[in-house]
């Protein structure tokens, strides 16, 4: 795997790696879910819960590189890039950049 030192570099890879649509809509539905736990965990000050938070996201996301995708998820390799990049594809999502 490429050695990346930017987000800018790293981003095109971490689409390549999103290709199949389950895959994608799985990150979506994890990553939505993820805002209304996090906002419903924060209301009602449930704080012991917000481990829970990335065991919903990841859990989605880690589904459908597993079995939908068949490959492994960048997190492994580059965390925070691989974090950035959940949050800038769903934004790509919702703004429509990127199909779901």
């Amino acid at each position: 795997m490429e050695k990346y030192t930017s987000f800018r570099q790293f981003y095109p890879f971490y689409l390549s790696q999103h290709q199949n649509v389950v895959c994608r809509r799985l990150h979506f539905i994890g990553s939505a879910l993820v805002l209304l736990l996090l906002g419903g965990l924060i209301w009602h000050k449930q704080w012991p819960w917000l481990p829970s938070v990335l065991l919903v996201g990841y859990g989605f996301a880690w589904v459908g590189h597993f079995f939908f995708e068949r490959n492994k998820p960048a997190t492994f390799t580059y965390p925070l890039y691989s974090f950035m990049g959940d949050w800038v594809m769903f934004f790509d999502f919702l703004t429509g950049r990127q199909k779901i």
